[in-house]
């Protein structure tokens, strides 16, 4: 994949999945603009992409307002003349249920993942819409956001938001030439690590083992670098034609999430009050109830000797 030429920011790309997406469009060939809200780790991360060979700069800003967006086009800008790539990557979490969430919790997420997902590519879209060659903004959601995720209010809420924002935006500029889709990616990192369904897999990363087949294939779980792909895919000239998407990626698994779309209908004469509601359901719509939640497939069990 050539995209020699191409100036990409990527939000968030101090480290993990970021850091894993920076340091591929570096290797094939864009400049990149690294973001962390840690100076440090972002320099760090320069270090990293320009020792194999690529071309990176570090902005240092927390994302969420419209300065700091307006702050890494401006830099991207600055040092390389133009923007062709966005990846919204920036993230935190303040994990709880509903009844213990507060306020500071609800915000600090929204405000990042969100928010922050909106100023930047309102500042990406105006920059290249200025630059009338198109360009690419790839939005970063998460399984979370597709099925639900105990604990995970804020975090769901943004994620559902984001692959929303990802459809509304690909009408709005296909006309400008900009593709925008969503990833949703699956990958061992801090993210990750809390949920006791992967504990295994981490305790094998951790021990230098490779990651066992169920875990790639089944679970569509590896490292950042596998997940990487697909964002130099995506910001490529061969993805001209892939808009309002939501693509995910994770261990040996590429797939296409569905748009939301109704799966059961009835009709009643005059409409429907709430006793015929409660007649109909379970023999109309009521037998197509969707699930919740991820359904996991349960690992194979250990061959005996």
């Amino acid at each position: 994949m050539d995209l020699t030429g191409k100036v990409a920011i990527v939000t968030g790309s101090g480290r993990g999945l970021g850091l894993a997406y920076a340091k591929e469009l570096a290797s094939s060939g864009a400049k990149v603009v690294v973001n962390d809200v840690d100076e440090a780790t972002a320099e760090a991360a320069v270090g990293e992409i320009t020792a194999a060979g690529g071309t990176a700069v570090a902005e240092v800003a927390a994302v969420g307002g419209t300065e700091a967006a307006e702050a890494l086009v401006a830099r991207a800008v600055k040092e390389f003349g133009r923007l062709d790539v966005l990846v919204t990557n920036a993230g935190v979490l303040r994990d709880k249920v509903l009844w213990k969430m507060s306020d500071e919790d609800f915000d600090t997420v929204i405000d990042v993942h969100l928010r922050g997902t909106f100023t930047c590519a309102r500042a990406a879209a105006r920059r290249m819409r200025e630059q009338g060659e198109g360009g690419r903004l790839i939005l970063v959601g998460s399984p979370a956001g597709q099925r639900g995720s105990f604990g995970q209010t804020n975090y769901s809420a943004a994620k559902a938001g984001i692959v929303g924002f990802a459809r509304t935006w690909a009408m709005e500029l296909g006309r400008a030439n900009i593709t925008v889709n969503a990833i949703v990616p699956v990958a061992a990192t801090a993210m990750t690590e809390t949920m006791p369904v992967l504990k295994p897999y981490f305790d094998a990363l951790r021990a230098g083992e490779p990651m066992p087949p169920f875990a790639r294939r089944a679970l569509g779980f590896g490292g950042p670098e596998d997940a990487a792909g697909l964002v130099s895919f995506l910001a490529s000239d061969a993805s001209s034609g892939v808009t309002g998407q939501a693509i995910g990626i994770g261990g040996d698994r590429l797939s296409l999430w569905s748009h939301p779309q109704q799966v059961a209908l009835a009709y009643a004469d005059g409409g429907w009050s709430a006793d015929a509601i409660a007649e109909a359901w379970a023999s109309t719509v009521g037998a197509q109830a969707q699930t919740v939640g991820e359904s996991l497939p349960e690992p194979p069990a250990p061959q005996g000797g």
